[in-house]
């Protein structure tokens, strides 16, 4: 028989192993958890226009395909990528059919953000009237490239990158499933070779099931049969090499450690070596961003004000963009923050201020500066004395403390 005959060929595991089911669906439990809205609606077949967000193999596609198969609707599928307005009209004029039957028409639209304007206001007319149920799928933020008239009649679910343990769990189901999976083949992966393909796919179910799949079918079995997955395959397979990090362990916490201690050391070259580690290793680039954010206040302030200024705005582009350019907004900032002079004088004030409050009797506020804006408060004795500073040039020698205290020492 040929090689390539039809019988042969089978679909990608990661298309195999899509789930059928809510219960088959792993992750995303913030919006499909018992209870959530987003599962009640499916469980009941009640959907409405929805459009789902989040970066690749999250799990839109799979959860429009767990719809369709739990509706009673008529399901149709259309890839913005390829298709047109015309493609658009036969759906259209194919549903208003349908409904005037009684049928209603859920219409799946992939990649909704490569329709331009017009092609999203064509749907607005049938998703407003009813005649489609859309459901749009897109990896970039609908607030940005999807019409305002069309999210106002959807709701936004955003999906996020799948968790560790979660892709950890979907590798073992592809493993041990007979029917679609890998269940046949008498693998063995070891735990840390599963954990490695699960953190350098960055949350990204198809990137972890291929990169398994990869695994499997290049791996020679020993004479039992049996078909080994060490780290060093899984390596191979997902072409990243693994290094010594656990997200929950020390190397984590020693790492980002030497990070913002590197920073405050004004060693730029460190701070970008120990940057590019945790993110190779796949640290969460937000929580990396706050670190530095942190840093560029405690250990720079007022030293460079605008190292917060470069900190925060670091954190936005790593919130709007995400990896892998986002590890470039981050490099600029932490060197931003490495070169730049140090003071810590803002971190001692306020620190000393919080002790203060904690141990000694809070003091009063002054009867000159307390609020005088309602009726009787004059007759209390409220803001009498008060000197505006901007009636003495901005500036005027007057009591803020009803004690004298010294905190901020530049």
């Amino acid at each position: 028989m040929d090689l390539f005959t039809r019988e042969t060929i089978k679909e990608p595991l990661a298309f195999r192993m899509a789930p059928r089911t809510l219960e088959e669906y792993v992750g995303q439990e913030h919006i499909l958890g018992e209870g959530k809205l987003l599962r009640r609606a499916v469980e009941a077949d009640g959907i409405t226009s929805i459009i789902l967000y989040g970066p690749p193999g999250t799990g839109k596609t799979a959860l429009a395909r767990v719809i369709a198969a739990k509706t009673k609707a008529y399901f149709e599928w259309l890839n913005a990528a390829t298709a047109g307005l015309d493609d658009l009209r036969k759906v259209i004029q194919a549903a208003r059919a349908r409904k005037a039957k009684g049928v209603s028409t859920i219409l799946f639209l992939d990649e909704i953000h490569r329709f331009n304007k017009l092609q999203q206001d064509a749907l607005l007319p049938d998703v407003e009237e009813g005649n489609i149920i859309l459901i749009a799928a897109t990896v970039e933020n609908p607030f940005f490239y999807v019409n305002s008239a069309l999210l106002s009649r959807s709701q936004v679910f955003e999906l996020r990158p799948l968790s560790q343990d979660d892709l950890v769990k979907i590798l073992r189901l592809a493993i041990d499933d007979k029917e679609r999976g890998l269940g046949n083949m008498r693998i063995e992966a070891e735990e840390n070779a599963l954990s490695h393909i699960a953190r350098m796919s960055d949350g990204d179910a198809r990137k972890a099931l291929s990169s398994l799949e990869i695994a499997a079918l290049t791996t020679r079995p020993v004479e039992d049969g049996t078909i080994t997955i060490t780290v060093a395959i899984a390596e191979e397979s997902i072409q990243k090499k693994a290094i010594v990090y656990d997200k929950k362990g020390d190397q984590h916490y020693d790492t980002i450690s030497a990070f913002i201690k590197s920073m405050r050391g004004s060693d730029p070259d460190a701070v970008v070596y120990y940057l590019a580690k945790m993110l190779y290793a796949g640290e969460d680039p937000r929580f990396v961003a706050r670190r530095i954010v942190i840093c560029a206040s405690e250990d720079v302030g007022e030293a460079d004000p605008m190292a917060l200024v470069v900190a925060t705005s670091a954190l936005r582009a790593v919130e709007f963009i995400g990896m892998p350019e986002a590890r470039i907004p981050l490099a600029q900032a932490a060197i931003y923050i490495a070169k730049a002079p140090k003071s810590n004088a803002c971190y001692r004030a306020i620190e000393a201020a919080m002790e203060d409050i904690k141990n000694e009797a809070t003091l009063e506020v002054p009867d000159h500066l307390k609020d005088t804006h309602y009726p009787g408060a004059n007759k209390l004795g409220h803001g009498e004395g008060y000197k505006y500073p901007h009636d003495f040039g901005g500036y005027v020698e007057q009591d803020y403390l009803a004690k004298k205290k010294k905190y901020y020492n530049p």
